[in-house]
């Protein structure tokens, strides 16, 4: 399992807009690409426009290459895209451990 980490800058006074896009993009065209077991989203206490998108994939290359390069991709851009302050940082991770 590999976890997609996006940190995600928008701009500001756009948080309960960015918030309905987010998760429909993630639930209506992220949720259809092979290889997605799951998501979770979390916004900013100190920082209301910063998001960190987690969504987990069965490989790497379910999302670098199946969803990156297929045709859902401009799909989910096209929902959340218009946010965007900045592009996103997206990083990918491996478990090491956790908690029961």
């Amino acid at each position: 399992m590999i976890l997609e980490v996006a940190d995600i800058r928008i701009a500001a006074g756009k948080q309960a807009e960015f918030d309905a896009a987010i998760k429909r993009g993630v639930e209506t065209v992220i949720a259809r690409a092979g290889g997605f077991c799951g998501y979770k989203v979390n916004r900013g206490v100190e920082s209301p426009e910063r998001y960190l998108l987690f969504i987990y994939w069965e490989t790497l290359e379910a999302h670098t290459v199946d969803f990156r390069q297929g045709p859902l991709f401009p799909e989910w851009r096209a929902i959340v895209g218009p946010f965007f302050a900045q592009p996103p940082v997206v990083e990918h991770f491996e478990l090491v451990s956790k908690s029961a």
